[in-house]
């Protein structure tokens, strides 16, 4: 553990970060999850879809990732339709 008060602040600081990405990349994962499912619908695509933007945004992810996913979505999305 740090000395220094604004380390120490850091360290806080830098732990709560961490468990709000950590949240944020796991409800990421479950959205995706349903949208990659074999009954998945298009609101489940579309939902995934913003989702990824708003990841890309904050930089949770990067944004040519999000791109990426987003457009095997919709490529899997358009073959079973």
């Amino acid at each position: 553990m740090p000395n220094i008060k604004s380390a120490k602040k850091r360290v806080l600081v830098a732990k709560v970060r961490s468990d709000r990405n950590k949240a944020a990349k796991t409800e990421l994962k479950t959205i995706l999850k349903r949208a990659r499912a074999e009954e998945a619908t298009a609101d489940a695509v579309k939902t995934a879809a913003v989702t990824l933007d708003k990841a890309a945004g904050k930089g949770l992810i990067h944004k040519n990732k999000a791109a990426r996913i987003k457009s095997r979505l919709a490529k899997k999305a358009n073959a079973s339709a």
